[in-house]
C-alpha cells in the first residue's frame, strides 16, 4: 500500500499540481480491490465480463493510475512521472480510452457512481438477455469509490436514488468519508445522515468507521456480494494524506502537492527510501503483476465457458459479440422510413416515434427512456417490456424526473454496448449539459431525443421555451446537434445517430405539427452533410433563405413570396450545422456559393451561431429575447417568424 501512497505523492509533485491526500487514503480499498477481489485481466481491459472500476473521485486519480501501472495495464513508471503533463495519458482526471483500465471519465462529482449506475443496469439487462440455463456469460459486478463531493452532487442522489428503485445488486460502492473539503471540514456545509440517505434509496448500507484493515475491506465486499437484490454503499472513514506529519485532516493535502520536506518526513514515518523518486520495490512490483496470471486465467476459463455458450446457443452468442464490438446488424439501415408530401402536417416529435418503432425492431440492443415524459417525447419502444427490479428483459427505461441522472446512466449503458438513448424537453437539456459534455469527451455514441424544442411549446411559456440552448450545444465539441425539417430529416436523423461510433447525437424535435417534403427531394446523406438544397431557382439565386427543423417550411413560405416577386431564391435546409461545417469548402460552397451574398437564416433559437453562414450582408430572423405564454401561432407571429416578415427582412437584405 505504501508503493501506492508513494507514487501518488511523487507524481503530484512533479507535476506541482494535484491531488495527493484522498489517494494515499484510499490505498487501502484499491489494493483490495484490484488484488483480492475483482475479477480483471490486466492484459485485456476489454475482457467482456470482467469487473468494473469507477474512480468517481476523479481527482484522485492518482490512485487509478498508480494500481494500473502496477498491476500490468501498460501504464510506465514514466507515465507516472509526466501525471498532468500535455500528451500524457495520466491525465489530471482519468480520460476513457487515454490508457487501458479506465472504463469511463469522471472528475466532474457525481458523474463517476452515476455512470456506475448505467453500468450495472447494462449488467442485469445482459444477463437477461443473454444467460441461459448452464450458460451464464454475464456475471460481473460494477465496484465505485465515491467522496463526500460526489454524494453532495445532486446528480447522484437522481441516479442512486434510481439504482435502489431498481435493486441493482452488482453496483457496490464505497463512501469515502473523509470529512476534508477544499474550504475546510466537510461539516461547514453537510451534516447529514449519508447512511440513512442511502438506506432511504433501497441500498444495503454497512459502517467500517476507521476499521479499514485489509481483512475488514473484503469481508464487507464479501457481505456486499451476498445482497442481491440490493445495491451497496461501505462507508469508510479514512484520514487524508495518512502518515504525514503535518498535513494529515488538513484541507492543504487535498488539492495541492505536500511539498518535498513532507514527502520525505512522510516517507520516513512509512520507513521508505526518501532519496529517489518513483521508488518502487521489486517485491511489491511482483506481487501486483501477479495479477496479470490470475487475470488471464480468469478470462481464460470464461472463454471456454463462452464457447460452450456458442455451441448451445450460435445465434445469442453472434448477437453478443456484434453488440458489445458496437457493431450494428448488416443492411440494418437498407430501407429507411419515408413518407410523401400528402402526409399532413407531422411534429418531428411524432416522426420520431415511428423512426424508433423501425430503428428498433432493426436494433435489438437499442434501448431507451424518457425522464418521466415518454406521453410527451413519444420515445416508448412499442410491444416492449419496462425494465424494473428483477425484470431487466424489457427496453423501456423509466428514468423519473432525474435529467441530469439520466444522462450519465445513458453513458454508462451505451459504455457497455447498448445503444442508448434518453429524452425529454429540450428545455431540460441544461439539468444535463454536465452529462452531455462527458459523453462528447468521451467520444461515445449516447443519443439524447429533446423534444418541444423552440418556442412552439406554447402556453407553458418561456420557461419551458428553449432558445439558447441550441447554440450552446452546437458550441460544445464532438456532439452532433440535428433538428431536422419534417419526418423524411427525422428518418435520417435517427439513422445517422445510430450509425455514430464516437459522437454522441442530441435530436431537435417539435411539438407543433410541420410539412412533410417530398423524400426524392430529401438526400439520404442530408444529416451527414449537415446542410443540403431543398429547392432551387433557375440559374444562380438572387437571395439564399436557409434554416432548420421547424423554420424551413416558413422560410419556403417566403420563398414563394418573393417568387411571385421576380427573386430567384435556393432554399438551404440545415438540420445539423455541427456536420455542415466540417464538409469540405467545394461542398459548402456548393451548398452556400460565394457568389451570392444575399442570406438570410431563420430558427426560432438565439442567433448565435448563423452569422458564420449569412455573412456581413445577410441577416438572421432569431430569438433576442426569452418567448411568452400563448399559442404556438401567436407566438411565430408575435416575434416574427411568417413567411411575410422573412420576405421583408429578405428585401432589405437584397437593397442592400
Amino acid at each position: 500500500m505504501n508503493t501506492i501512497r508513494t507514487l501518488s505523492m511523487d507524481a503530484v509533485q512533479k507535476a506541482n499540481s494535484g491531488h495527493p491526500g484522498t489517494p494515499m487514503a484510499l490505498a487501502p480499498l484499491a489494493y483490495v480491490l484490484y488484488t483480492r477481489v475483482m475479477e480483471h485481466n490486466p492484459k485485456n481491459d476489454k475482457w467482456a465480463d470482467r469487473d468494473r472500476f469507477v474512480l468517481s473521485c476523479g481527482h484522485a486519480s492518482m490512485l487509478l493510475y498508480s494500481m494500473l501501472y502496477l498491476t500490468g495495464y501498460g501504464l510506465t513508471l514514466d507515465d507516472l512521472k509526466n501525471f498532468r503533463q500535455l500528451g500524457s495519458p495520466t491525465a489530471g482526471h482519468p480520460e476513457y480510452g487515454h490508457a487501458a483500465g479506465i472504463e469511463t471519465t469522471t472528475g466532474p462529482l457525481g458523474q463517476g457512481i452515476s455512470t456506475a449506475v448505467g453500468m450495472a443496469l447494462a449488467e442485469r439487462m445482459l444477463a437477461e438477455r443473454y444467460n441461459r440455463e448452464g450458460h451464464e456469460i454475464v456475471d460481473h459486478y460494477t465496484y465505485v469509490i465515491a467522496s463526500d463531493g460526489d454524494l453532495q452532487e445532486g446528480i447522484a442522489s437522481e441516479a442512486s436514488s434510481l439504482a435502489g428503485h431498481l435493486g441493482l445488486g452488482r453496483l457496490i460502492s464505497f463512501w469515502d468519508d473523509n470529512h476534508i473539503s477544499i474550504e475546510g471540514d466537510t461539516a461547514i456545509s453537510f451534516t447529514e445522515d449519508v447512511a440513512a440517505r442511502y438506506e432511504a434509496y433501497g441500498w444495503h448500507v454497512q459502517n467500517l468507521g476507521e476499521d479499514i484493515g485489509l481483512d475488514r475491506i473484503e469481508e464487507a465486499l464479501a457481505n456486499a456480494r451476498d445482497v442481491t437484490d440490493k445495491p451497496s454503499l461501505i462507508v469508510v472513514r479514512t484520514h487524508i494524506a495518512p502518515g504525514s506529519p503535518n498535513k494529515q485532516d488538513t484541507h492543504e493535502a487535498h488539492g495541492a502537492p505536500l511539498g518535498e520536506e513532507e514527502i520525505k518526513l512522510t516517507k520516513q514515518a512509512y520507513n521508505w527510501p526518501s532519496e529517489e523518486p518513483f521508488f518502487v520495490p521489486e517485491e511489491a512490483l511482483n506481487h501486483f503483476r501477479e495479477c496479470e496470471t490470475k487475470g488471464e486465467e480468469l478470462e481464460s476459463a470464461w472463454k471456454e465457458r463462452f464457447e460452450a455458450y456458442r455451441a448451445a446457443h450460435p445465434e445469442l452468442a453472434e448477437q453478443f459479440e456484434r453488440q458489445l464490438a458496437r457493431k450494428l446488424p448488416e443492411n440494418w439501415d437498407a430501407e429507411v422510413p419515408t413518407k410523401g408530401p400528402d402526409a399532413g402536417m407531422i411534429a418531428t416529435r411524432k416522426a420520431s416515434q415511428d423512426i424508433i418503432q423501425w430503428a428498433a425492431a432493426q436494433v435489438p440492443e437499442m434501448i431507451g427512456g424518457s425522464a418521466d415524459l415518454a406521453p410527451s417525447t413519444l420515445t416508448l419502444i412499442k410491444d416492449a417490456d419496462s425494465v424494473q427490479a428483477g425484470s431487466y428483459g424489457g427496453r423501456n427505461l423509466h428514468f423519473g424526473i432525474r435529467e441530469h441522472g439520466m444522462g450519465a446512466i445513458v453513458n454508462g449503458l451505451t459504455l457497455s454496448g447498448f445503444r442508448a438513448y434518453g429524452a425529454g424537453f429540450f428545455i431540460f437539456s441544461d439539468y444535463m449539459k454536465a452529462s452531455l459534455r462527458l459523453a462528447a469527451i468521451m467520444r461515445i455514441p449516447s443519443t439524447f431525443v429533446f423534444t418541444h424544442d423552440s418556442i412552439g411549446v406554447g402556453e407553458d411559456g418561456p420557461t419551458h421555451q428553449p432558445i439558447e440552448q441550441l447554440a450552446a450545444l452546437r458550441a460544445t465539441p464532438n456532439i452532433n446537434v440535428v433538428r431536422p425539417a419534417g419526418y423524411n430529416e427525422t428518418a435520417l436523423a435517427w439513422r445517422f445517430a445510430l450509425s455514430a461510433t464516437e459522437t454522441p447525437t442530441a435530436l431537435a424535435l417539435s411539438r407543433q405539427g410541420v410539412p412533410v417534403w417530398d423524400p426524392a427531394g430529401v438526400p439520404r446523406d442530408a444529416i451527414e452533410r449537415g446542410a443540403y438544397v431543398l429547392r432551387d431557382s433557375e440559374g444562380e439565386p438572387d437571395l439564399i433563405l436557409m434554416a432548420s427543423g421547424t423554420e424551413v417550411h416558413i422560410a419556403h413560405d417566403a420563398l414563394k413570396i418573393l417568387d411571385g416577386e421576380g427573386v430567384k431564391v435556393r432554399l438551404v435546409s440545415m438540420p445539423c450545422l455541427d456536420r455542415f461545417e466540417v464538409q469540405d469548402q467545394a461542398y459548402r460552397d456548393s451548398v452556400l456559393p460565394p457568389s451570392v451574398t444575399a442570406r438570410v437564416a431563420v430558427e426560432a433559437a438565439s442567433p448565435l451561431g448563423w452569422h458564420r453562414w449569412v455573412g456581413d450582408r445577410g441577416a438572421v430572423v432569431a430569438m433576442t429575447t426569452f418567448g411568452a405564454s400563448a399559442p404556438a401561432g401567436a407566438l411565430y407571429k408575435h416575434f416574427g417568424f411568417t413567411g411575410e416578415n422573412v420576405a421583408d427582412v429578405a428585401r432589405g437584405v437584397l437593397a442592400k
